[in-house]
C-alpha cells in the first residue's frame, strides 16, 4: 500500500486507475483493483485518536473502542473497491456532518477536558472534507461509468446495551428512495438473515429496527447521486465480546466469507433493475 496526496488520489480516480493506498494524513485507506458497479464502505472502522487530543480527552481509549465498528472493514475487505476511515469518530465522526463531526459530549460523557482548540477542529475538519471530496469522486466516476451504482456502508452496534431482543443485522432505509429501491433493500435483508454463522449465533435481520439509516455519508451519497443506492447495513457485535474488547476472528472470517458471495449475488439484482 502506498501513501498518497489527496490530488493524486482524485486524479487516479478520474483516470480510472487502479490502485491502492493510504491518504497522506493515514486519516482513511482506498483500494480499488477494478472499477466495478460497487463500493463497500466501512466509514467507522478506524480507531486511530491524534496524540495532540490524548491529554484533553475524558473517554478511555475502550470507551472509544466501544462506540467504533471494529473489523467493518476486514468483513469486506476482498471487494474490488473498498474505502475506510483509520481515525476513531472520537476525533471526527465521517457519519455526520461537518457541522455535528466532532462530538462535545458522547453517549451521554462529556468528551474534552476543555473546549477544542480551533486549530485542533479545523484540523479534524479539513480530514473530513478530504474524505468526502475523495467519495464525491468515487461514486461519480463509478456512476457515470455504469449509469448507476451501489454502495454497501458497513457499521456495527453494541447489541447488549438494548434491553430487548434486537437483530443480528438491521437495515437502514429511511433515506432511500423507497418506492424504487424498497424491494432491492427488502432482498439485502432477507440474504443477511439467512447467514450462518459460527458458534450457534443467531442470524436474523429487520428493516429500521435499530436505527433508521440517518447516516451523513448515506445522506451525501443520496443527495448527491440520483442513480447510487446505499445499503446501510449494520451488524450486532456477535463477532466480538463488546464489554471487554475480545474479537472473535472466526466470527469475522465467517461474515466476510459469505459477504463475498452474498455482495455479488445483490449487485445482479441491482443491475437488473430499471
Amino acid at each position: 500500500m502506498r501513501k498518497l496526496s489527496l490530488n493524486t488520489i482524485m486524479s487516479n480516480i478520474r483516470s480510472e486507475i487502479p490502485f491502492e493506498a493510504v491518504s497522506e494524513d493515514y486519516s482513511f485507506t482506498i483500494k480499488i483493483e477494478d472499477y466495478a458497479h460497487y463500493i463497500c464502505a466501512a466509514v467507522h472502522d478506524g480507531h486511530q485518536f491524534r496524540k495532540s487530543l490524548w491529554e484533553n480527552c475524558l473517554h478511555s481509549e475502550y470507551e472509544r473502542w466501544y462506540e467504533e465498528d471494529p473489523c467493518t472493514k476486514e468483513m469486506v475487505e476482498e471487494h474490488p473497491i473498498v474505502i475506510a476511515g483509520c481515525d476513531s469518530r472520537f476525533e471526527y465522526d465521517l457519519n455526520r456532518a461537518p457541522e455535528t463531526a466532532i462530538y462535545t459530549d458522547a453517549w451521554g460523557k462529556q468528551l474534552w477536558n476543555k473546549p477544542l482548540p480551533d486549530d485542533e477542529r479545523q484540523h479534524s475538519l479539513q480530514k473530513h472534507a478530504n474524505f468526502y471530496k475523495v467519495v464525491g469522486a468515487l461514486v461519480e466516476k463509478i456512476e457515470s461509468k455504469y449509469g448507476k451504482a451501489i454502495v454497501f456502508d458497513m457499521h456495527s452496534y453494541n447489541y447488549k446495551r438494548w434491553d430487548r431482543e434486537v437483530p443480528t443485522w438491521n437495515l437502514g432505509t429511511a433515506n432511500i428512495d423507497n418506492d424504487r429501491f424498497g424491494k432491492l433493500a427488502a432482498s439485502w435483508s432477507e440474504k443477511l438473515g439467512g447467514m450462518v454463522l459460527p458458534n450457534n449465533l443467531p442470524s436474523t435481520s429487520k428493516i429500521n429496527d435499530t436505527f433508521q439509516g440517518n447516516g451523513y455519508f448515506l445522506k451525501f451519497v443520496t443527495q448527491k447521486f440520483d442513480n447510487t443506492l446505499v445499503l446501510a447495513t449494520e451488524i450486532a457485535k456477535v463477532y466480538c465480546d463488546e464489554l471487554t474488547g475480545i474479537l472473535y476472528p472466526e466470527v469475522v472470517r465467517s461474515v466476510a466469507v459469505q459477504l463475498k458471495e452474498l455482495i455479488p449475488l445483490q449487485l445482479k439484482e441491482f443491475q437488473d433493475t430499471k
